[in-house]
């Protein structure tokens, strides 16, 4: 397992990050300094969870050859995070249960941050405590589609996918893998499959529940 992955990750901006904020120029407005905590989204968060991601990829945003894999589908336990500033939800991160060629993985994003609360490190802090957090709950691997400059600091590598393929078109370049424990998408071949718990299946059985209360 890579070993780096079992530090537990920060929740709060660092020190660095709040004096830097502290010692801007005379004459720029900043009302409070930023105090950026990860946690769990709720289900309250749905509202600002989607306007965010539409302030982040536009209306096109569910076109997307990975939005396939989770249509219709429920994030992977324990691996759908948001962060706040003083409550407000400033960035979204969601993990989705797949397979990969038949090896057992998720499906990380979309990864969005409010342009507002843009170059605090807040992106990386969301992908750092979603890796921790996978790392913790047992699973073995992690695929994206994702600019691959930045998510290379992670350990993501396109490598890891060669044999494998997605349902529909993707730039080879953008199709990237992250082994949380060497050798988990070894032979890994074929198409990657949504495997997550779908919404509806969650709903009925709510219902159910509800009824026989």
């Amino acid at each position: 397992m890579r070993t780096f992955l079992l530090e537990a990750p920060m929740t709060l901006l660092s020190n660095a990050v709040l004096s830097a904020v502290a010692a801007a120029p005379a004459g720029l407005a900043i009302s409070r300094a930023p105090e950026i905590r990860i946690s769990q989204e709720s289900p309250f968060d749905a509202a600002a969870r989607e306007a965010l991601l539409d302030e982040a990829f536009g209306p096109a945003r569910d076109a997307k050859t990975s939005a396939r894999l989770r249509e219709g589908r429920l994030p992977a336990e324990g691996l759908a995070l948001v962060a706040r500033d003083h409550g407000e939800l400033v960035g979204t991160l969601r993990c989705w249960p797949v397979q990969a060629g038949g090896h057992a993985a998720l499906l990380l994003g979309p990864l969005a941050v409010a342009k507002s609360h843009r170059s605090l490190g807040i992106g990386a802090k969301l992908m750092r405590e979603a890796l921790w957090r996978a790392a913790m709950l047992g699973h073995k691997a992690v695929l994206l589609v994702g600019d691959a400059p930045y998510y290379a600091r992670f350990g993501f590598e396109a490598s890891l996918t060669a044999g494998l393929d997605l349902p529909g078109p993707v730039d080879r370049a953008r199709f990237l893998a992250f082994e949380i424990e060497d050798g988990a998408l070894d032979g890994a071949k074929g198409m990657v499959i949504a495997t997550g718990e779908r919404r509806a299946l969650r709903r009925r059985a709510q219902q159910a529940l509800k009824q026989a209360a």
